[in-house]
């Protein structure tokens, strides 16, 4: 029995009917999730925590064990203690700012993760996210390059949602997202992705993905290459507001799309 779930209940008066109904599932489903102590979908864990005021991790405690990738765990650790997180990326939407229907087709379609395993993944990623809805979160600023808005991943439909949700998140307060434009050349972010996490210590770390598992540095030298290769690639980005305005126009070339 997950006896946190049913704390959660009791304390804040919800009944597996109206918990049920606000995440919009039948009650036999929530009655599993209290009785066999099942894992919810990714996104009804999310409103069934919002739900009954409380974290996904003090419902499921166990769910980051249970789904990260056991390479991943060490920078896992790193991201959850940051101040501040820089990431770039030239082929896809973080990870921390993707919706759940593209992390899905993102992970489908390298052939890397099997088939059996691909939702465990996609929820460790959206459980991830909860990090920027902390009240006091990490300052995250991102930058795309234009070929990210670009690439069908998961159809138009997937996109569409995908770039609508990314133009939302970059209008919060603690989330910057900016875009290399396509009429942009050769410059440094071609080589590849990487994240640098400031911890409130003012320490940095780096993490470099690759198509195996990811590498987490720290050393000074390799800091100092990664910052000097972040200034370049912020540099050649628009503003934030065009950035913006740029993914919602992109966004809407993505509904005018037919499917195949």
């Amino acid at each position: 029995m997950n006896d946190a779930l049913r704390v959660a209940l009791r304390d804040t008066g919800h009944t597996i009917e109206s918990l049920a109904e606000r995440v919009g599932v039948d009650p036999k489903t929530v009655s599993r999730w209290l009785l066999e102590d099942r894992i919810p979908h990714a996104r009804h864990r999310l409103t069934a925590a919002d739900a009954l005021q409380k974290n996904v991790s003090d419902i499921w405690p166990d769910i980051s064990r249970r789904r990260a990738l056991v390479w991943f765990r060490p920078w896992q650790e790193i991201e959850r203690e940051a101040t501040t997180l820089r990431s770039y990326q030239p082929l896809v939407v973080p990870g921390l700012l993707q919706t759940e229907a593209y992390a899905r087709a993102v992970l489908s379609g390298g052939g890397l993760i099997p088939r059996s395993e691909v939702e465990r993944v996609v929820a460790h990623r959206m459980s991830r996210q909860l990090i920027l809805q902390r009240e006091e979160p990490p300052r995250l600023t991102v930058v795309l390059d234009e070929a990210v808005l670009r690439r069908p991943v998961g159809g138009p439909a997937v996109m569409r949602e995908q770039l609508l949700a990314l133009a939302e998140s970059a209008g919060q307060p603690h989330i910057r997202v900016y875009v290399v434009p396509s009429t942009v050349g050769e410059y440094a972010g071609i080589n590849g992705p990487f994240v640098l996490a400031t911890a409130e210590d003012h320490r940095i770390a780096g993490y470099l993905d690759n198509q195996l598992q990811g590498q987490v540095v720290s050393e000074h030298d390799e800091i100092a290459a990664i910052l000097a290769v972040w200034e370049n690639v912020r540099g050649e980005t628009l503003s934030r507001w065009q950035s913006v305005d740029l993914i919602r126009e992109v966004a809407e070339s993505w509904s005018a799309t037919k499917p195949g």
